[in-house]
């Protein structure tokens, strides 16, 4: 028995070419849901399937049941004799499907399809939108502050929104309805109401793609940014590297008339930046880091990555910055714990670098860039 409905296919193909949903995801849905509403509206516990037809919009409603020796469950089961009066192939544990489709079915596949499709269209969407976005992990978005919720920020990303909770947020930034921003993708995770995008305005890998996206030397490898150190909305300090000795990896960054790194800082509305070159030797690498200050010489010790700087007694207090800032970020940075004395400092208290078993170097510090 069948029950045509062509109307309602035509339906379901539209809706699904609509919201980019492959129509068999929508047959297999409404076939699925089909199932609870026959044993529902027809009280029975029957194993069914329900099969719609693709090219006709037919609906058939088939009772499934196990072939046996001796029926116990005459809902669930057959028996052998019984099986082979309509299929003589039939054998012991097989499973038959005969139809059972009612005459009335159409009217309430078509109630329970609507709910369905409707179901599986949000659950599908959600689905797309998961996979669209759980590959843009570390990655750049630009989004519109759509709302505030509490402490949270609300960021529209186009088809779904992001988060931004408080800790994540730059405490010197305001965000205000219809601001456009880029965020750092954190994590997305799939949840019950949808994929849920935590994003980030503080995060390291923030400051690190936009400048990829500014610099094309570092889109095509040229340039490498090696580390980065943030004190979001306060101060970053970037270390940059090309194996090409032709290409200034400072100044690529920094562009013509420095718009590219201006172009990074009013993105982060207005939190400084140092561009430093990295090396590989460490001593030189340290000192490149405490830019903007200038370094006399670097003592380290390579087994416990600690290091001791001299600076001019005028550059100690840019060295250290406002608050340690400048020698935290520094150390963030290069990964080492950095001492900085004067030369004054160092000269009064008397420690050389055999005492503190370190190897003392004279350096000159590669060209940097400070945003200030």
């Amino acid at each position: 028995m069948a029950t045509k409905d062509k109307g309602f296919l035509e339906a379901l193909k539209e809706v699904g070419k609509e919201k980019g949903i492959a129509p068999e995801v929508l047959f297999d849905a409404v076939e699925a849901a089909l199932v609870s509403a026959y044993k529902r509206n027809f009280n029975t516990a029957s194993n069914v399937r329900v099969y719609l037809e693709r090219a006709t919009g037919d609906f058939h409603v088939y009772a499934q049941k196990k072939v046996v020796e001796k029926v116990e469950n005459k809902v669930m089961e057959i028996s052998l004799d019984q099986a082979k009066k309509i299929n003589d192939n039939y054998e012991l544990d097989d499973v038959i499907e005969l139809e059972v489709t009612p005459a009335n079915f159409g009217r309430i596949a078509a109630q329970t399809a609507k709910q369905v499709v409707v179901q599986r269209i949000r659950e599908a969407e959600r689905g797309i939108i998961y996979e669209e976005y759980s590959n843009r992990s570390s990655d750049i978005l630009t989004g519109i502050v759509q709302r505030m919720e509490g402490h949270n920020v609300f960021i529209d990303l186009g088809k779904t929104e992001a988060v931004l909770t408080p800790s994540e947020q730059i405490s010197t930034e305001k965000y205000k309805h219809n601001d456009r921003i880029k965020v750092y993708v954190v994590e997305v995770k799939r949840t019950s109401k949808g994929p849920q995008i935590l994003v980030s305005r503080t995060h390291p890998g923030l400051l690190k793609r936009l400048f990829e996206l500014e610099v094309p030397e570092i889109q095509d490898g040229t340039v490498e940014i090696k580390s980065v150190a943030r004190e979001p909305g306060m101060r970053s300090k970037i270390a940059v590297y090309s194996a090409d000795e032709n290409i200034d990896p400072v100044g690529s960054c920094v562009g013509q008339k420095g718009l590219r790194v201006q172009a990074v800082v009013d993105e982060l509305r207005g939190e400084k930046i140092d561009i430093v070159k990295w090396n590989e030797d460490p001593a030189k690498y340290i000192a490149n880091s405490l830019s903007p200050a200038k370094v006399v010489s670097v003592a380290i010790n390579e087994e416990k990555k600690m290091s001791r700087v001299i600076v001019p007694d005028y550059q100690l207090s840019l060295a250290i910055g406002k608050e340690g800032q400048n020698a935290r970020l520094a150390a963030k940075l290069t990964g080492w714990k950095i001492d900085i004395k004067s030369e004054s400092q160092a000269k009064e208290e008397g420690a050389d670098a055999d005492e503190l078993n370190m190897n003392m170097v004279d350096v000159v510090c590669d060209d940097s860039f400070s945003v200030d």
